[in-house]
């Protein structure tokens, strides 16, 4: 039995109007798949191209180890020059993931192959994240610490995104005082005999390919696949709606920095109590619903 997931509406391109108008406005996500074909970037940007202009620079690698309690947020697994971790990824599978790496700082010229689009909302332009990924490694599912409205551009081969939103969370196995769900759950290919509430959530999948750009409104939860080695870049505008914004100066001020003290006093212990909570309490929520 699949999970319970709708496919994501697609349009050819947009107009800023009827993006506001059908997507942003009721927080629905939309995949725009020939936006971007005036770019330089979408005929120039692969992975060859990449490892052309920044082969020398060293990466922040992460694969999908469960989270330690002596782990920094968002602490690098492993680092690579950028031209060989883009030789293992065409070689052969890698659990290795390229995450929130800010490639136009180290690699300016990147900056010239796009423009920030106009889709209504203000984008915040420092901070243009890349994401690379080989063959079958993925993401936990998760939701951006800042709740923040994420335009995904995808370059290169295909990818599998699998979205929730916020009223979803009473389904997902969330761990308390994180971002993230139940790392142990195959979102691809869930168990439920032994998450059974995961058959109540209600979501949206895609598979993007070159050029495609994936908007995931506020706070959405989001599993990314590569089904094929590749990268995305996200452009990402501050969340707006009040109860969002004030979620997110929580997540970055206090529960962040709660979490941080709690590992440090607890150890492992603190990660185990959290992994346990988020069964409890989610078999607890369902039993009241």
């Amino acid at each position: 039995m699949p999970l319970n997931l709708q496919d994501i509406p697609r349009v050819k391109t947009i107009t800023k109007e009827d993006f506001l108008k059908h997507y942003y406005r009721l927080q629905k996500p939309v995949v725009i798949e020939r936006f971007i074909e005036d770019w330089p970037a979408y005929s120039k940007w692969s992975l060859e191209y990449m490892k052309t202009v920044g082969g020398d620079i060293t990466v922040p690698l992460y694969d999908d180890r469960p989270v330690d309690y002596k782990d920094g947020f968002n602490e690098a697994h492993a680092k690579m020059k950028l031209r060989d971790y883009i030789d293992l990824l065409k070689r052969e599978p890698t659990k290795f993931r390229i995450f929130l790496w800010n490639a136009l700082k180290e690699i300016p010229e990147l900056q010239k192959d796009f423009t920030f689009p106009d889709f209504g909302l203000r984008l915040m332009k420092g901070i243009p994240m890349l994401f690379f990924g080989g063959r079958d490694s993925h993401t936990f599912m998760h939701y951006d610490i800042d709740l923040a409205n994420i335009f995904h551009f995808h370059f290169e081969g295909k990818k599998e995104c699998i979205l929730f939103d916020q009223s979803q969370n009473n389904f997902l196995y969330k761990i308390p005082h994180s971002l993230i769900t139940r790392e142990d759950i195959d979102f691809n290919n869930p168990d439920f005999d032994k998450w059974p509430m995961l058959k109540k959530a209600k979501g949206y999948k895609t598979e993007l390919e070159h050029g495609e750009v994936l908007y995931m409104p506020e706070g959405y939860w989001h599993y990314m696949r590569y089904i094929t080695p590749g990268f995305s870049m996200s452009l990402r505008a501050i969340a707006r709606n009040p109860k969002n914004f004030s979620k997110a100066v929580y997540n970055v001020f206090i529960m962040r920095n709660y979490d941080n003290i709690m590992r440090r006093i607890k150890g492992q212990k603190w990660i185990d109590w959290k992994n346990e909570q988020a069964i409890i309490r989610t078999h607890k929520k369902n039993t009241t619903l």
